[in-house]
């Protein structure tokens, strides 16, 4: 049987980079693709670290990655917009577009939904994989495979900035500059937002941050609308804390512990509204027309490339943020 190189979570913390079975040809309606870059995402991280991310549990060796990009290298039937050799940016979500919620043009709630390196479905830590024609994006030459893998994570601050409902002159804080955080800074300032703030106990993403336009948060700062972009815990209650009566609170991070906690009483006293963003929705054609437009920065913030083979060495340093790791990219 054909091998390709794999780097697969067998328990927290256990990356093993071994050989396993090629995909193999894509069926009617699939490509396979060759992975040119994938990074390492917060989510990939919680599953690393605890074996499970909020109630999906790992229960067998898994590949994890999601955000990706790559060259077709075989279509399978029926499959008309792509051909073998295309670079493409992929989108990891596989909805049923059957669903009632897919049929209500909620893809990204679908009730059925698979997702790359989300158990039991295989992700982008490896040379190859097959996924659905619907999900690949053509990249043109101005968007190169580093940019290409950054569209799913821009595409998520993306579906939370228009969640968040920013209005020209908005005054808006951002809690936690991790990749989403400065990818949130960049894509509220083209929302319009005036005044950006920002709070990470991390000096050096601070810095990055400052890069982008962004402040620190003040003690006293009152904001129209709030991101929560920091694995929940505290910054959740923050978020509420800071914003102004009749604001906006966006919950983008996903907490460790699986639990969100915030006093009551400030919420409803302001009458804030606070929203869950879920992924993203219909954002690659955006995302694609904004990096080729170079009005977004995809790649400062991205820190390390390391090839496949240290796949388990990537992600000890990014879970443990050493030598000052922000977005760590793997090159298979």
């Amino acid at each position: 049987m054909k091998q390709m190189l794999a780097a697969r979570l067998h328990g927290p913390r256990d990356i093993r980079v071994e050989h396993v079975p090629h995909p193999g040809k894509p069926g009617p309606g699939g490509v396979l693709v060759r992975v040119a870059a994938t990074g390492i995402c917060g989510s990939d991280l919680h599953t690393y670290a605890d074996g499970r991310i909020g109630d999906t549990i790992l229960k067998a060796p898994l590949i994890l990655g999601h955000e990706f990009s790559g060259v077709i290298e075989e279509i399978g039937r029926n499959v008309k917009h792509l051909r073998p050799g295309m670079r493409v940016a992929v989108d990891p979500a596989q909805p049923c577009h059957q669903c009632d919620l897919c049929r209500r043009d909620h893809p990204h709630l679908c009730r059925r939904l698979h997702f790359c390196g989300l158990f039991p479905d295989n992700g982008s830590f490896a040379q190859y994989i097959r996924v659905p024609a619907k999900t690949c994006f053509p990249v043109p030459r101005s968007v190169d495979d580093v940019a290409g893998a950054m569209l799913e994570p821009f595409g998520v601050a993306l579906h939370a900035t228009k969640l968040g409902k920013i209005q020209e002159g908005d005054r808006v804080a951002i809690l936690g500059a991790g990749p989403i955080g400065l990818l949130l800074i960049q894509t509220v300032k083209l929302a319009g937002a005036r005044r950006i703030f920002v709070s990470d106990p991390l000096a050096y993403r601070l810095k990055f941050a400052r890069k982008f336009g962004a402040k620190p948060l003040p003690r006293s700062a009152e904001v129209d609308v709030a991101f929560e972009a920091a694995w929940g815990g505290e910054a959740i209650e923050q978020a509420i804390e800071i914003t102004r009566p009749g604001g906006r609170v966006v919950l983008v991070g996903i907490p460790s512990e699986d639990r969100c906690t915030f006093r009551h009483s400030p919420a409803r006293r302001k009458g804030l509204t606070v929203l869950f963003s879920r992924r993203m929705k219909h954002t690659y054609p955006r995302t694609i027309r904004l990096a080729s437009s170079g009005r977004v920065d995809l790649h400062s913030f991205v820190t390390h490339h390391f090839p496949l083979e240290h796949a388990a060495e990537a992600f000890a340093l990014n879970a443990k943020y050493k030598d000052n790791a922000v977005k760590v990219m793997i090159r298979p």
